[in-house]
C-alpha cells in the first residue's frame, strides 16, 4: 500500500475527497448493503482515519438504512463516497472506485465473505473473513 496520501471524486466532479494519511487497510466487503450502496456485486474501500478525510465541499448529512452505518453520497450525481461504521468510530471507508491512485490500493482481504454471491470467483489469496472482519479492520486502525 502507498504512503502517500489519496485523492478521490465523485462521477460528476462535483466532491472532492482529500485524505491527508495513508490508507490503514484495504477490503472487498460482500455484504448485502455494501453491493446494494456501490451497485456493483463485490464492493471495495480503503480504511483512512477519519480525521485525515477533507470534502470538498463538506459532505451533506449521511443517510443510514442500517443500524451503525452512515454513508454519503454526491447529491449532484449519487456517487457513494463515504461510510462509517459505529464498531469502527475512528475510520472512514471510501470506494476504491472513486480514489485517484487506485492502483496504489490493493485489497488486503475479504470480508463478509460468505455473503459473495455464489458465481462470483475473486482468484487471489487473500484472506477470507466471514462477517464484519471488524477485529482486523479495528486493529489497522492502530
Amino acid at each position: 500500500m502507498s504512503d502517500t496520501a489519496f485523492t478521490a471524486r465523485c462521477y460528476c466532479g462535483a466532491v472532492t475527497l482529500t485524505l491527508s494519511a495513508p490508507a490503514q487497510t484495504v477490503a472487498y466487503c460482500h455484504c448485502r448493503d455494501c453491493r446494494r450502496w456501490t451497485g456493483g456485486p463485490v464492493a471495495a474501500f480503503a480504511a483512512f482515519d477519519r480525521t485525515a478525510l477533507t470534502a470538498t465541499p463538506p459532505l451533506p448529512a449521511p443517510a443510514s438504512h442500517s443500524a451503525g452505518v452512515e454513508r454519503w453520497n454526491c447529491t449532484a450525481c449519487g456517487s457513494p463516497l463515504a461510510a462509517q461504521f459505529d464498531y469502527l468510530p475512528t475510520q472512514v471507508y471510501v470506494p476504491l472506485g472513486i480514489l485517484d491512485q487506485i492502483d496504489a490500493a490493493a485489497p488486503q482481504l475479504h470480508c463478509h465473505a460468505e455473503s459473495a454471491p455464489r458465481w462470483l470467483h475473486i482468484a487471489d489469496d487473500l484472506p477470507r473473513q466471514t462477517g464484519s472482519a471488524r477485529d482486523t479492520l479495528s486493529d489497522a486502525a492502530e
